[in-house]
């Protein structure tokens, strides 16, 4: 009799497990699901993989319990794509001037211990630049006399024919005077270059000078004003 008890037992069991098996099968379409995704109406679809229509759509992959692992995010559209390429382009450009900015103010702040000097360095460009103008300015008072002289020449002739040698000179001469302002024009604007750069690295020097002093001395350091831009990367010229 006790025999008969175990062997209803073991039939239940079995039964139980035959239910069990049933119900996990009837839920494999589901869990058993390795992609999730919506059609463009709105449905929901289950699959062990994606239709070809669906692959650079947006999409879920599961687990074998019908779990999110990742999502897999739409193929990006040419202009997503040229946006995305403009900011890398964007972000390298801004490291790049990162990069050049602290470069400079390692450069100026080794160049230059005081403000006196960036004041006689700015001198000293200033100075090469006005030997350059009075040089031009006394080969450009030279050629006017010669032009004069030869102009003389020319009214001495009167109705006679100017000669050919008489000519070439005027216009050799013409041609210098033309250079020389062109030059004397160019002098004038590298002058303005000069001070504009000096006071941009006098400028950067002090702000510079100050934020380390406030670092060295444990205190917060001053709001960093904007550099301003300079055409050349290390300072406009060594202190000596």
């Amino acid at each position: 009799m006790e025999r008969n008890a175990v062997n209803r037992i073991r039939q239940r069991i079995a039964l139980s497990t035959a239910a069990a098996a049933c119900a996990l099968a009837l839920a494999a379409p589901v869990a058993a699901a390795t992609y999730k995704w919506v059609d463009e109406n709105g449905k929901v679809h289950y699959g062990d993989k994606l239709p070809p229509e669906q692959i650079n759509k947006a999409s879920v992959q599961l687990d074998k319990n019908a779990i999110p692992v990742k999502r897999i995010e739409p193929a990006p559209t040419p202009e997503q794509r040229r946006a995305k390429a403009e900011e890398e382009a964007r972000q390298k450009e801004l490291a790049r001037e990162r990069d050049l900015l602290e470069r400079r103010d390692r450069a100026l702040l080794a160049t230059y211990t005081t403000e006196s000097e960036i004041d006689l360095a700015r001198k000293r460009a200033l100075a090469t630049i006005d030997a350059q103008v009075q040089s031009s300015t006394a080969y450009s008072a030279t050629l006017n006399k010669r032009k004069a002289e030869l102009d003389r020449q020319v009214q001495a002739l009167g109705d006679k024919p100017v000669t050919p040698a008489l000519e070439r000179e005027l216009a050799s001469v013409n041609g210098e005077l033309q250079k020389q302002a062109d030059l004397l024009a160019l002098k004038q604007k590298e002058i303005v270059a000069v001070n504009a750069r000096y006071d941009a690295d006098k400028a950067r020097w002090a702000d510079l000078r100050a934020r380390t002093a406030a670092m060295a001395a444990g205190q917060a350091p001053p709001k960093e004003a904007p550099a301003k831009e300079s055409p050349s990367l290390t300072p406009t010229t060594a202190k000596k």
